[in-house]
């Protein structure tokens, strides 16, 4: 199969972005998944796939950078993580396993004979909990919620016989236990059977069993229901009683709290997938569900070196076990409209049982997937879970079964205006903008979800009221012009003047919001929270990188479609010329570009979508008209003093006492900015042996050069 274009993979992103977002609230706010856990795995391992191929193509809300689902609605209190509770990055096959350990001697800088040892554990399919000890008493216990703030479940734990209220022996002045809560098999089974004697709603599987119990307002309601917990890990704390993984286990189970009966540590690959081999072999016969192994680095000071990505610590992984494929009917096909305007086809169907979980619903991706199955309502299908492959229809077993084509909508169902792929694109989109109700409630609820202005009180069912009301018609400005309406909502049902006023508050508080969460806010494509940061670290302020954005667009003669989209409105909304730039203003289109290009992780995509965004009169109307409500300070990040902080530093030729990576973690935590060129802007290059080119042109341009010990010596003086 040849790879896919820019386009294709850009189309397949955003349809992934939307997808998983989906099945992320469903699973982790409402406990109601439509999909198994390996078909939502190969979602984000597709997603994962696709941008590792395409990184210019990372989405404003790339599924990568998330964590869980923001706490929605709830009669739980939030509670802020001390320690941000992280996801685990996937493995399906042996040789990703392999790569994983490779990576990490990669990192490290090992040599081929030093044992990496890791310990090995069955992945319980639960609900995570942290728990806060202090002085040994358990004070708090919370749900993941999105990673940095869950919900306060504290009264409900102490209805869990496995959860001790106080720790035996001596244990740190504060320790956070990580784990998962559970339901067992047999408990799950009973459970459902008296909800369908007393003729209530059936849980579809025991980790939504487990998570219903567990998130119950009322803790005696929690003390009805088996559930037990296992312990994997820790968050915060004063000490660690050990230096490995393993032996801060065995402590926390001399606590007093269980930890897996399959938890071993491992020297080779070998024992790492017997182990898994061994694990899977009897896995009917566990008491709880489980849907693989992870392995953790066990030497911690190697975990602490290795540090995170986006979502997940760079010293695990979880190796999932495969799944199934299953047989069903067709029943219908609808049309979902997306915020960015893609019409995409959802297959539902006959419910059918897959690994526990009754599914009801398939993506059907795009029009030609359509066409390429032959698929119609009605047909027998075969869906396919497995790890390396998008859920999807798999096989049309009816295909030539006589029965009327399925005929792809024209117009969008929302607003009825023409629905039109692009040149290049198989996606379906809309062309309405925000004159469509589904794109612009869909951009409203990015422009105020948790990652970007994180308004409080704005929930999707307010913004679908005040949408329906006329009152959000100018885009993300008239969220901060809702005072007008105050006495027009107090009068509207469920609204009160303290609602209202909590509401106003919440909005007016965001008057000076953090530029990085406003810029990701705005939905311009291709810019996720990652970029949006990287981009204000480099410019400061919004005008700034507007600035550079305006005077780094490359015209084109002609172009069909190619507005930014976003939040904003965009411009899709057909041809537009563009005028040839004067010799003057060319030259200022290089330098602005490669002023963008050299922010690490900024593409010619990202470059190109800031610059359509900004050549469309009508996003900069908007985007005046936002800016003239709300004014970011300048983003500044928070790191250590040191004395490369604000400057910009090269790392060329081999480091031997670091990997590349860990050398630009470090500077990124001085505060400096690591460069992959060297230019006139750049103030330090550090160059090891076998430093070429960037050398020669950092001496012709008199740069500051120095050695790996140097820079090491920058690095332990700094505070």
């Amino acid at each position: 199969m040849s790879a896919p274009s820019d386009a294709d993979a850009a189309n397949e992103l955003m349809r992934l972005a939307r997808e998983i977002a989906r099945h992320n609230r469903l699973y982790h706010a409402q406990d109601a998944p439509e999909i198994t856990d390996p078909e939502y795995d190969a979602l984000v391992r597709r997603n994962a796939e696709l941008e590792a191929a395409f990184p210019q193509l990372v989405r404003a809300d790339s599924p990568s950078a998330a964590v869980g689902h923001e706490v929605v609605a709830s009669p739980l209190a939030k509670v802020p993580h001390a320690v941000r509770m992280m996801s685990l990055d996937n493995a399906f096959a042996d040789a990703e396993v392999g790569e994983f350990i490779a990576r990490v001697r990669r990192f490290l800088m090992l040599g081929a004979d030093e044992p990496v040892v890791v310990t090995a554990e069955d992945k319980i399919d639960g609900l995570s909990c942290s728990l806060r000890y202090e002085r040994g008493k358990l004070v708090r216990a919370a749900t993941r919620g999105d990673g940095t703030v869950g919900e306060d479940v504290t009264p409900n734990v102490a209805m869990i016989p496995d959860i001790p209220q106080m720790l035996h022996g001596a244990a740190p002045e504060v320790f956070e236990v990580r784990g998962e809560v559970y339901m067992e098999k047999a408990a799950f089974a009973a459970l459902n059977a008296g909800q369908a004697t007393r003729g209530e709603r059936l849980f579809a599987t025991p980790r939504n069993a487990a998570a219903g119990s567990l998130r119950q307002k009322d803790a005696s309601v929690t003390a009805l229901r088996p559930l037990r917990f296992l312990a994997h890990g820790w968050g915060d704390r004063s000490a660690l009683p050990g230096t490995t993984q393993f032996a801060v286990m065995e402590a926390i189970a001399a606590w007093g709290l269980p930890v897996s009966p399959q938890l071993l540590r491992c020297a080779s690959l070998d024992e790492m997938l017997q182990h898994y081999r061994q694990i899977g072999a009897g896995r009917a016969g566990l008491p709880y569900d489980i849907d693989g192994v992870v392995y953790k680095i066990d030497r911690l000071d190697w975990q602490d070196r290795l540090g995170f990505v986006a979502k997940a610590p760079r010293w695990a992984l979880a190796h999932k076990f495969p799944a199934e494929r299953a047989e069903t009917t067709l029943e219908a096909i609808d049309i979902q409209v997306g915020r960015t305007g893609k019409l995409t086809p959802v297959g539902r169907l006959a419910g059918v049982l897959v690994g526990g979980v009754t599914v009801f619903n398939v993506t059907l991706h795009n029009r030609d997937e359509i066409a390429r199955l032959g698929l119609r309502i009605g047909d027998r299908i075969v869906m396919q879970r497995a790890g390396d492959v998008i859920p999807q229809v798999v096989e049309n077993l009816t295909r030539d079964v006589a029965r009327a084509a399925f005929v792809f909508p024209d117009h969008c169902p929302d607003c009825g205006s023409e629905a039109v792929a692009e040149e290049g694109e198989v996606d379906v989109r809309c062309t309405g903008g925000l004159t469509c109700p589904a794109q612009r409630f869909e951009r409203l609820r990015h422009f105020v979800s948790r990652p970007a202005l994180d308004i409080e009180g704005l929930g999707e069912k307010t913004i679908a009221e005040f949408i329906a009301a006329g009152w959000l018609e100018a885009g993300p400005a008239d969220i901060f012009r809702l005072e007008r309406h105050r006495d027009e909502l107090i009068g509207r049902e469920g609204w009160k003047d303290k609602s209202v006023d909590n509401l106003l508050m919440a909005i007016e508080a965001k008057r000076a919001p953090d530029a990085a969460r406003l810029l990701f806010g705005l939905g311009i494509r291709h810019i996720g929270a990652v970029t949006a940061r990287d981009l204000l670290k480099r410019f400061g302020t919004m005008g700034k990188l507007r600035e550079v954005a305006e005077a780094a667009f490359s015209p084109l003669p002609f172009r069909r479609g190619a507005g930014g989209g976003g939040c904003l409105g965009g411009g899709e909304d057909g041809d537009r010329p563009h005028p040839n730039p004067s010799p003057k203003e060319e030259g200022l289109t290089e330098e602005a570009r490669a002023e963008l290009l050299a922010i690490e992780g900024v593409g010619p995509v990202v470059v190109e979508a800031l610059g359509d965004f900004f050549h469309e009169p009508h996003n900069v109307a908007a985007w005046d008209d936002l800016l003239s409500e709300v004014a970011p300070p300048e983003y500044v990040v928070a790191t250590r003093d040191s004395a490369v902080a604000g400057k910009t530093v090269v790392f060329t030729g081999k480091l031997e006492t670091m990997s590349r990576d860990e050398a630009k973690a470090q500077a990124e935590a001085l505060g400096a900015r690591s460069a992959g060129s060297v230019s006139a802007k750049t103030d330090l290059v550090v160059a090891g042996p076998g430093a070429g080119s960037k050398l020669k042109q950092a001496a012709a341009l008199g740069i500051e050069v120095i050695d790996e010990a140097a820079w090491a010596q920058i690095v332990a003086a700094a505070g």
